[in-house]
Parts: C-alpha cells; structure tokens; sequence
C-alpha cells in the first residue's frame, strides 16, 4: 500500500466521523426535549428547557418577532449554520426529524429465522416535489402574513412532536407508570407512585380533536418515513423547505468526484433524503438533511465536502476569461474576414478592368446582317424583344409566388407554438349558564391576542401543568386558535405560588413572571350567580368557593332567608381577584356553576389583598395551648 492510498483512508475514516457526531448530537436532543414534554415527577425539566429549546426554529422565530432580544435569536443561529454546513438542523436538533430516522430504521430492520438481522429497504433517488413543496410553503406564508398561524402551529415540526408526546406517548407512559406501581406494591416494593388521573382534565371536544391531530400526523409521518425516509421534510415542512432556499448557497455541502466515483449506489442506497442522482453525479443540496451516511459508506473517497463559494468564484472567473477570450476570437475572426473580402474584391475589379467590353452598335451590326441572310426581317426583334421580356417576367414570378409558402408557414408555425371531591350536591341541576365573554389565558400571556398570535400549540405546558389545568382548546379562540391551551378549571385551579407554565414556553406566548407579579396578575374575575347557588336554592350553608379562594376575594356575607336560618351567601370582591378558579373549581353546582371566572382581554394588575392576622386568646393552665 503506497502513501496515497493511506491518505485516502485517512480521510475517509475522518468523514465517517461525522456520521457519529451527528447521530450523538441527535440523540442528545431528542432525549432532552422528550424528557421535556414526558417528565411527570418534575425531575428539573424547567431548569434546563430554555437551554434545549432555544434553537427550536418556529417558536424562536416568533419570540424574535414579537420580543426581539438575543435571548429569543435561536431561529438566527440556526439559519447562520445552515449557510454554513447546510439543513443539519432537520438531523440533529429537530425532534420529529430524529423521530422519522428511528421509525424508518425500525421499519427497515428485521428478524429472519435464523435470529440475524436483515435490512430489507433501501432508499432510491427521487424527484423533487416541487410543486407540493413550494405550494405548501407560500400557502403557510399567505396565511401567517394574513394573521392567522393555524398552518404554521399545524406543520410545525416541534410543535407537532409536541402534541404527539403529549397527547399520545404521555397518557401511555402514565398508564404504564400506574401499572408497573401496582404490580410493585403488590410485590411490597415502594420504587414507584402511582399518578392520579383525577387530576388529569374531563375529555372534552378540545382534547379529543387534539389526540385526533397528534395520531393523524403520527401515522401521516410514521408510513412517510417508512416508505420514503424524510420526504415529509422535504416536501410538507415548511422549516425544511425554507431551510432547504438557504442550503443552496451554503458554503460546505457534499459533492460527487466523478473520476472517482464507482458506480457502487452505496451512497444512493443510504440517502433517507434520496437527493443523490448518480446518473449525472450530482446531489440536489436543498433537499440534503446532512446526515452524512453518504460519506460514512462510500468505499473509493468520491463524496467529499467541498468550498462551494470558492467553487464557485473560480468557476465565474473561468467564464468569464472564456467570454473574454471568445470576444476577442471573434473580434479577429471578423478582421480577418474583413480583410480577405476587401482583397477578393480588389482582385475581382482589376481583372474587370482588364476584359475589353465590346461596343454595342458594333453587335446590333453583326446580329442584323446574320438574321438578313438567313431571312429573318429585323423588324420581328420587337416579337424578340417582347418574348425576353415575358420570359423575364415569368421567371420573375416564382420570386413572387414564394412569399405565399412562407407567410404559410409562418402562420403554421405560430399555430403550433400557441397551443402548447365528597361536596355538597344541590336539590336540583341548576338552570341558569354561566355568561363568560372571554376565554382565560395563562398567567404570562399578558392578553388574548398576544397569546393565540404566538402560541404554537406544541402543549408543553399543559403536559408540565402540576394542576392539570391547561387544555388544548376547540373554538375557544376561534378557528385560528385550534387546539391552543386554555384554562379549564373542572379538574383544578391554579395555584397561587406555581410558575411552571411561564419559565417553559418557548414561544414566548407565555411570559416569565415571578411569583409575586404572578399573584398579582389578573387574568380573569370571578362571577356570581345567586340563583344557582345552593344556599339561595336549597336554603343551606357552603362556602366552599370562600375556602379556596387564596386572596379572599370571595368572603361569605349574611343571607337573609324567608325561614331566618342563620346562612351565609358568597359576595366577590373582583379588585383583589385574581381569576385562579378556585371557586369555580370548588362549586359542588351542577350543569352550571353558581361561580365562575370570565377572563380578560387583557390581564391586569390586581390589588393587593389585605393580610389579617388571627389573634387566638391561649390559657396558659391547659396543658396543650396550643
């Protein structure tokens, strides 16, 4: 083995390398950002999700647009790479293009008989949809310019790993959790808790329509990713294709040697993206994801990653010095010609001048005196005359009839070219609904249009919501608001103290805010219906909405009753109310709530309560004071 040939394996042996790191960084990320969505013991998830979602590209992207901070830029540094090294994004920090490498590598491998495992696909070049591609795309562009986010929050590639995990993959991780907890305390082992679903929110049509999307895009990816490898991000995601506008002018990109290249379609076989067309030995850039399994295969070193802009300058400047040089070729072409038709016609005149040039009268003369003695009168040279000129004429005509063939043709040619809880239980339901005029966003969101304008719908924060509380919504926010959380306080409230939801978004739809704004914050007011109200209906005391509320905006006031009982009856004090739900939460009344929060527009700031201290008279002869 000679020295180049150690050369080449050195390099070789480098490339593969690369393939490594990618599945490493990958794998990282994929990990994190599900531990993420799935983290049901709040294991340190908060801490560390801004660090792993920062260069999620949509929810960076729209928090740089509405917050336009460096804290927000992600989106920025991932187009900075992609310039660089191309769409590694779509193979190593996007969650559903790792999740598409794990089902396809699955769906690929098999058991045989003998207990070996067998490939049994390979990928194929394949033209690019570009029509479906660039359609979907400008379409989500139109609808995202107009106002409307539905298409992006829908095709979102995060956001859809998001409500898969969410929705689908959590719900099974639970169950599996209570499962294996019983089976272990039934063994006497402690190892695991069991979740309690109670505080999981009642199914309604807003969850049900967002399992129906989470399994619809699942099984749309899983057989895509199957059959095709990433053909969803190369022709439904609208990151991949705006990515893929930037690889094309990237500055490293893979590129075939065809002096080196064998002919062996390994790199073809292994290429999920199927952008490598050995036929003209060239690879479409825009729809490479740069996984580098190319490189880790190729057997003779003719995948190399090369200095396209480098390649490119000096391919302009070839041009033009071959421009330059066919010019001036063409320039001294014509000079030359110049000079020899100048010549010809220099030699053509002196060789005219030369030949003596016979006088007319003399030929008249001697043509007269031959028709005079063969009998023919001079005056039939008229007839002669007249016969010349016909037979001139006629011979002009085909010079005349020509112009119809060509206008004929002209016409057909241009033809042609044309056409181609144990509470308390009222006597009787209640009658009278709830009248809310806004629907409750999380604290953070600062108002309803800020919210559904940036929310991407990914559901990290109601699956980190410790209250179960946050819930993909169906029409709360209208048509353009599909599935985006809101606040549904039948299975909870939220706590007083608790900012999980604010320190997760990525999108930036739900603000940072510490704890003590956040108790200020007032996201909605609490109502009362005294009419569906059980001390007003079965003349009997509650108070339960009193006892959870946290700031004592509802405190129980006497209620005079016709049979003088001694009741008590809820009055709001709505500029201390914060909107928690806790006494819509606690109101035992149903189909209708006697209290219920109606959100605001806008979140304001409420008062500050009043703190009360409790003085408690203690005889100090008991044994137990206290």
């Amino acid at each position: 083995m000679n020295k180049f040939d150690l050369n080449i394996d050195k390099t070789v042996m480098k490339l593969r390398y690369l393939k490594t790191l990618r599945m490493v960084i990958a794998v990282v990320f994929f990990m994190l950002t599900a531990f993420i969505f799935l983290d049901f013991r709040a294991m340190g998830t908060r801490a560390i999700a801004g660090e792993v979602l920062y260069l999620q590209f949509v929810p960076s992207m729209l928090n740089f647009l509405n917050h336009a901070a460096i804290g927000a830029a992600g989106f920025i540094l991932v187009l900075s790479f992609t310039l660089l090294f191309g769409r590694i994004y779509c193979s190593t920090v996007c969650p559903l293009g790792t999740l598409q490498d794990i089902i396809s590598r699955m769906t690929r491998t098999r058991i045989t008989g003998q207990g070996k495992k067998q490939k049994r696909q390979r990928f194929t070049f394949t033209r690019p949809q570009t029509m479906l591609r660039y359609g979907v795309f400008s379409l989500t562009a139109l609808f995202f310019i107009a106002g409307s986010g539905l298409l992006l929050n829908f095709l979102d590639p995060f956001s859809n790993f998001g409500r898969i995990f969410t929705n689908i993959v959590r719900p099974l991780l639970l169950a599996a959790n209570n499962l294996i907890a019983h089976l272990a305390e039934y063994l006497g082992s402690n190892i695991l808790y069991q979740v309690q679903w109670q505080r999981v929110a009642p199914v309604s049509m807003g969850i049900l329509i967002a399992v129906a999307i989470s399994l619809a895009v699942l099984a749309l990816v899983g057989w895509l990713s199957a059959r095709h490898g990433r053909l969803y991000c190369n022709s439904i995601c609208p990151v991949g294709t705006l990515l893929g506008l930037f690889a094309k002018i990237s500055l490293l990109r893979i590129q075939i040697e065809s002096s080196s290249c064998i002919d062996c379609r390994q790199c073809q076989w292994v290429c999920k993206a199927g952008c490598i067309d050995l036929t003209t030995k060239s690879i479409d850039i825009s729809r490479c994801v740069a996984c580098y399994n190319c490189l880790a295969v190729c057997p003779s070193n003719a995948l190399q990653i090369k200095n396209h802009w480098q390649q490119h300058n000096r391919r302009e400047l070839q041009q033009r010095n071959r421009r330059q040089l066919q010019h001036h070729n063409r320039q001294e072409l014509q000079q030359h010609n110049r000079q020899e038709l100048q010549q010809h016609n220099r030699q053509e005149l002196q060789q005219h001048n030369r030949q003596e040039i016979p006088k007319p009268r003399r030929r008249e003369f001697i043509l007269g005196m031959t028709l005079g003695c063969i009998g023919v009168p001079t005056g039939h040279m008229g007839m002669t005359s007249g016969l010349m000129a016909m037979t001139s004429g006629f011979m002009s005509m085909p010079t005349g009839l020509m112009g119809m063939p060509t206008g004929f043709m002209e016409m057909t040619v241009g033809k042609v070219y044309a056409e181609s809880t144990g509470q308390l239980l009222q006597s009787r339901p209640t009658t009278i609904p709830e009248k809310r005029t806004s629907p409750v966003s999380p604290p953070g969101s600062v108002s309803i249009g800020h919210f559904t304008s940036t929310c991407t719908a990914c559901h990290l924060c109601v699956s980190i919501c410790p209250s179960g509380i946050l819930v993909p919504s169906f029409l709360t926010y209208g048509i353009s608001g599909l599935t985006q959380p809101h606040m549904n306080f039948q299975s909870g409230h939220c706590n007083y103290e608790c900012t999980a939801c604010t320190e997760v978004c990525p999108s930036g739809a739900i603000l940072p805010i510490s704890k003590e704004k956040k108790k200020l914050t007032q996201i909605g007011v609490a109502k009362f219906i005294k009419e569906n109200c059980v001390v007003y209906t079965d003349n009997t005391n509650c108070g339960a909405c009193s006892e959870h509320c946290p700031t004592k905006a509802v405190h129980m006031v006497p209620y005079h009753n016709a049979k003088g009982r001694k009741l008590v009856i809820p009055k709001i004090n709505e500029s201390i109310c914060v909107g928690c739900g806790g006494c819509e939460h606690a109101c035992p009344t149903k189909p209708y709530r006697a209290i219920y929060i109606d959100g605001n527009p806008v979140h304001r700031v409420a008062e500050k309560p009043v703190e009360k201290i409790l003085e408690q008279k203690m005889d100090g002869n008991e044994d137990f004071p206290f």
